[in-house]
């Protein structure tokens, strides 16, 4: 493929057909299909939900005597951002660009990075928000100001997501280099909600009420609001391409040199065989490869953050979303470890005896390392059982169901991860799980099911006079 005769614009498009046609080729193409579906199926049931909730807020707004509709939702803005951000974080990694194949074509250094930048700009995802905002302008906006204020009014919000979609992919790109760059989305949160705790008259209501402001400027200026808009997603955009091309390059021009001043032996597992060995190998995955350490690390940070949360704050005192966290706090190893099984061996699976004997092996070694881990989190919320807030039984109960049937959901994608994830590189790693939609939905399976299925037993089963929210000490 060459370049020449053809438009930038027709080269982004050449690039990206090159890539749905690579996913149409992969192994897991039709086993994604059926998965595809039931995401976009939920997609569906969340921007209904996102509706249901729009009409609440123009009840609100219609009702409303001091605050205008633009007011009443840019003042909610800062709290649909955050969650805008923590569903990125949790379902939208940084896609891994599909550049390595082209490096020594005749193209503009820059192409294959405008293609990855087009492609996150029309990113489906980046709609699901206008479940909320599209109901809310033709009930509040249109009839009460216009036409043309609820266009203004639409595009603004749209720039807003698109502008908080390349901070997200700026951010994640970062945090995937160091995780010292998480300083920087916790400064940029700090700072959005600074007018909640910072001042003589700080509170939510003056939260509110300075991003209310906003909404006010594009009520009287929206010809100067909307370009303020579009100057700092160009700005956004014009910083995410030179970083992911810094990335790339540096990925593609770096050569591993392993150093070892001594091999770590852990001959304590030798007494177990097969299955020790294979229990080593997680271990030296883990500590030794990048993208495993960098996911084991994010769940130890998070397994603390979580405890220390239910622990120390009343926040999640409420019956269901202590039993939420707990549940979560419990979980987040294997979803982000676990749900990965066979990706990372498949880096060197040639290398193992791959009988079956030898693999059911390493499966027990995977499923022996990882309901070890679960003592952490258990450790870890030791407090609030002396606090009162949960029993021992309760904690005892969500470790067995994460050891039990959530595992046993996860080892599910033994059958289905037919991916090979790369050891280190992150930005430019072919085949990474951002394309296994079955991997995505067991991993949404792995909260959803469980919370249905124990809230149902906490409101079928009696009340007692002991146990966590006064119901069985087991729930």
């Amino acid at each position: 493929m060459t370049n020449k005769g053809m438009t930038r614009f027709e080269t982004i498009r050449t690039l990206r057909k090159h890539v749905r046609l690579s996913e149409r080729r992969s192994e897991v193409w039709k086993q994604n299909k059926v998965a595809k579906a039931l995401i976009y199926f939920s997609g569906v049931v969340t921007v209904l939900y996102l509706i249901f909730i729009a009409v609440m807020i123009s009840l609100i707004a219609n009702s409303s005597e001091t605050r205008t509709p633009y007011e009443i939702i840019f003042g909610l803005l800062p709290f649909l951002m955050a969650v805008d951000f923590g569903v990125r974080l949790m379902a939208q990694q940084t896609p891994s660009q599909l550049i390595k194949p082209y490096i020594l074509l005749p193209l503009p250094k820059l192409t294959c990075i405008d293609s990855f930048m087009v492609s996150s700009l029309t990113n489906g995802g980046n709609l699901i928000w206008m479940g909320l905002f599209l109901p809310y302008t033709i009930m509040s906006v249109v009839f009460a100001m216009g036409f043309w204020k609820a266009v203004v009014f639409l595009l603004a919000l749209y720039l807003i997501i698109l502008i908080w979609s390349q901070w997200y992919m700026l951010g994640r790109s970062l945090v995937n280099r160091s995780y010292l760059w998480w300083i920087v989305p916790a400064v940029v949160f700090a700072l959005l909600f600074s007018p909640w705790y910072i001042g003589k008259n700080a509170s939510i209501t003056t939260l509110c009420d300075t991003y209310a402001n906003i909404g006010l400027w594009l009520e009287r200026y929206p010809l100067l609001v909307l370009a303020a808009l579009v100057a700092i997603l160009a700005l956004l955009i014009a910083v995410n391409r030179r970083l992911q091309l810094r990335f790339v390059y540096a990925e593609l021009a770096k050569v591993n040199q392993t150093h070892l001043k001594h091999v770590t032996e852990i001959k304590s597992l030798d007494r177990f065989g097969e299955v020790g060995e294979y229990i080593k190998l997680e271990i030296k995955s883990i500590m030794r490869n990048k993208n495993c350490r960098k996911s084991f690390i994010t769940g130890l940070v998070f397994v603390v953050m979580f405890s220390a949360l239910i622990s120390f704050t009343d926040i999640y005192d409420a019956a269901y979303m202590k039993m939420f966290l707990v549940l979560y706090n419990f979980s987040i190893f294997g979803t982000m470890l676990l749900s990965r099984v066979m990706c990372f061996e498949g880096n060197y699976i040639d290398c193992l005896m791959t009988h079956k004997e030898n693999i059911l092996s390493l499966f027990k070694a995977k499923y022996y390392f990882y309901f070890s881990l679960l003592l952490l989190p258990c450790l870890l919320m030791i407090p609030i059982v002396v606090m009162g807030k949960a029993t021992v039984l309760m904690l005892l109960s969500f470790l067995l169901l994460t050891g039990g049937p959530i595992y046993c959901l996860l080892f599910i994608l033994v059958i289905y991860n037919k991916q090979t994830m790369p050891l280190n590189t992150k930005f430019i790693g072919k085949g990474s799980m951002e394309t296994n939609y079955v991997q995505l939905l067991i991993s949404m399976a792995v909260y959803i099911v469980p919370l249905v299925l124990v809230s149902l037993l906490r409101a079928s089963l009696p009340r007692t006079s002991y146990g966590c929210g006064g119901y069985t000490a087991c729930l």
